[in-house]
């Protein structure tokens, strides 16, 4: 009875509420991922009086555990009443008094061991609330959220304790009928998406890993039960493929809209990202937006907006819903390319014209390059193309920094946006940490402006043949010859041979010979010293590393014929090789459809405006602000919504890779940011959720 009453109870259920108000109810603020709020206490005039009035430390990192070097803090709490919930890298649920930062309680749900190099990050939960009034133990608010194992988990959101009707004892094994490869990569690390009592997960897919890896198998559960409801295949002719193609997976956030009965998905691209010979075909309804029925998981429509892709352009953001300039209900997606495609989001005709245009077509053997690709009328957020000068703004690189660039450079194809991959190696630029990445974009419905935080990175990306000199060398012999003890051994040989020489000497000449034979000669000294001055560079110089979510990357990419090798294309001082501004915070006007500012977003130059590389996203208020911290440096940043001037900045214990939220309680703002760092910068990471506010009168 009471779950045929939940099954009705659908308007009132907490995944269709509509506005985010003053508080802030999903992971994008809203069902629609606007982040957007109407809480307006905090101005243009009074942000710089902002500062920290609590901070609460998870001590994630406090216990050394596997997966601990690559952990990253990318939480966006959630509001529900008076209490906020997030998570953890390591899946570890937090719920806090939103007034004072205080633990109400937490809930670890055990995650197992994890695999090095893996992505060890949860961006945060769901909430659902039963419209009706439930027996008491039987959950009635529930936090939903899935986990680095591949479990989707719903906790008593008053108690913390898991809701045993769940699944088997609160907990859904997702590993099931994805053809789970146990790489140790397959995993959640975005929020769950909640419609009336339909519970909607996607998937993270390790990168790179092999031809055959997991399905990008999107499924809907009751919440109430967990029962599954439906399941959405990306790639359905992926089977026919030998090997099978795997990924195709929704690992970002998915929108919803509950009116329409709709859910958005952003979808990654089909294994492996950078040879696509034993994928042909455009790959539909990989790197795609995708409009599926809530409700029976059939598709409403897609659209593409990579075919055939060979540069991990999957969409990493969440797909924005908002009102376009007429009242149409629309959808934008924001891209790694820093292009935006803005459609219908009843059924998917574009509101901004695409044109497909010709593209640079593969000279690798076996790939089939797609002739053309989709270009968007909107103005790009960044630059499609590289601008390779040493200038910007008054910066100059200096002469030894640009030759290192131009001795990079040589013999580089380029052959402008989406050069694909060669054997010689190609430009790749818009990187593929975008553009656009997981941080998404933040909309004010009040004035039809788009705002979204992009990187300008580029990439050096080469096809190594699998069973070539390159391999041979970095996985054979070169950790042969960094390991220090073998030229201890080297060295401590020619010393022992020349002193075994000097004693055979002596017996053969009956007793004549080096007066002191234990000791090596001036020659064997000079040869052991010899080996000592070669050791010491290929010991102790720090190697570079071979699986690096965003440097240096060799992957495995096993059973496709190459291997990518990837390469930020930096200067000596690890300054990107194109000119500055290398990160920034950028305003689209979509109802002119015109680019209204750009600025840069922190600097890697003291009193230089270069920007820097950030991974979080931008939120926006009423009040005409923008808030945003993401970048390598550690201030939280608030920007004039009008003109993108910066008007605040706010120092935080370290980076802050996520994206921030806010919320009113008793008629006080707060603005709430987690930072932890991020895994690739070790000496910078911590554990801290940082609430901002005014004082109070």
């Amino acid at each position: 009875m009471v779950v045929a009453v939940l099954l009705m109870g659908g308007a009132a259920v907490w995944g269709q509420l509509p506005a985010n108000g003053q508080g802030w109810t999903h992971y994008g603020g809203d069902a629609g991922g606007m982040r957007y709020s109407t809480a307006a206490q905090i101005t243009r005039g009074n942000v710089n009086q902002l500062k920290p009035v609590w901070s609460f430390h998870t001590h994630a990192l406090d216990v050394a555990r596997t997966g601990s070097d690559d952990a990253s803090f990318e939480a966006t709490p959630i509001l529900f009443h008076d209490v906020l919930y997030f998570t953890t890298a390591f899946d570890v649920v937090f719920a806090l008094d939103a007034r004072t930062g205080q633990q109400r309680w937490t809930f670890d749900p055990k995650v197992g061991e994890l695999t090095a190099g893996g992505m060890v990050a949860s961006r945060g939960v769901a909430l659902w609330e039963s419209p009706v009034a439930l027996p008491a133990g039987q959950c009635s608010r529930r936090v939903v959220f899935g986990t680095l194992d591949a479990r989707l988990l719903a906790i008593d959101a008053d108690t913390g304790a898991p809701c045993a009707g769940f699944g088997a004892g609160g907990a859904v094994d997702l590993k099931k009928d994805v053809y789970f490869q146990n790489f140790g990569f397959y995993e959640l690390t975005s929020a769950p998406t909640i419609v009336g009592n339909v519970v909607v997960v996607g998937s993270s897919v390790g990168d790179n890993q092999q031809v055959d890896a997991e399905s990008g198998l999107v499924r809907a559960y009751d919440v109430t039960t967990g029962t599954q409801l439906w399941s959405w295949e990306p790639l359905p002719w992926a089977r026919q493929n030998h090997p099978r193609t795997g990924a195709g997976n929704t690992w970002s956030t998915i929108s919803a809209d509950a009116a329409l009965g709709l859910v958005y998905l952003p979808t990654g691209s089909a294994a492996v990202d950078y040879y696509g010979g034993l994928r042909p075909g455009d790959n539909r309804d990989a790197n795609s937006i995708v409009a599926l029925d809530v409700h029976t998981g059939k598709k409403v429509w897609a659209f593409q907006v990579v075919h055939h892709d060979l540069w991990d352009y999957d969409i990493a953001s969440e797909p924005v819903l908002f009102p376009f300039r007429d009242g149409t209900p629309a959808v934008a997606v924001t891209t790694k390319m820093g292009m935006v495609f803005v459609f219908d989001r009843r059924n998917g005709t574009p509101l901004y014209s695409i044109d497909e245009k010709a593209v640079p077509q593969s000279d690798v053997p076996g790939e089939v390059t797609s002739a053309t690709q989709p270009i968007s009328s909107l103005p790009p957020l960044a630059p499609l193309l590289p601008n390779l000068t040493n200038d910007y703004d008054g910066w100059h690189r200096s002469w030894w920094n640009q030759m290192v660039c131009r001795v990079k450079l040589a013999g580089v194809r380029d052959s402008g946006l989406y050069t694909p991959p060669s054997l010689r190696g190609s430009l790749l630029y818009p990187g593929n940490l975008g553009g656009v990445n997981w941080g998404g974009a933040a909309f004010d419905p009040t004035t039809g402006m788009l705002y979204a935080n992009t990187n300008r990175a580029a990439y050096i990306s080469e096809l190594i043949p699998q069973h070539g000199f390159y391999l041979l060398w970095h996985e054979v012999w070169e950790p042969q010859l960094t390991d220090w003890p073998v030229w201890i051994i080297l060295a401590l040989g020619i010393l022992a041979m020349n002193i075994l020489y000097h004693y055979e000497e002596r017996r053969v000449r009956g007793g004549s010979g080096p007066r002191h034979p234990w000791l090596p000669s001036l020659r064997a000294l000079i040869w052991a010293m010899a080996v000592a001055a070669v050791a010491a560079p290929m010991c102790f110089v720090p190697r570079e590393q071979f699986v690096s979510h965003f440097g240096h990357e060799l992957s495995p990419d096993r059973k496709a014929p190459y291997r990518i090798l990837r390469d930020p294309l930096v200067d000596s001082d690890k300054r990107m090789c194109i000119a500055p501004p290398w990160g920034v915070v950028s305003a689209l006007n979509l109802n002119t459809g015109k680019l209204a500012w750009q600025s840069p977003l922190g600097s890697m130059v003291a009193g230089e405006k270069t920007g820097m590389m950030n991974f979080g996203g931008p939120i926006v208020t009423a009040s005409g602000l923008i808030f945003t911290a993401a970048a390598e440096d550690p201030y939280l940043r608030a920007f004039d919504a009008a003109s993108g001037a910066e008007l605040w900045r706010g120092k935080l214990p370290v980076p802050a890779q996520a994206t921030p939220m806010t919320y009113s309680l008793d008629g006080r703002q707060y603005v709430v940011i987690s930072a932890g760092g991020h895994a690739d910068v070790k000496d910078r990471r911590g554990d801290s959720l940082v609430a901002f506010a005014l004082d109070q009168n």
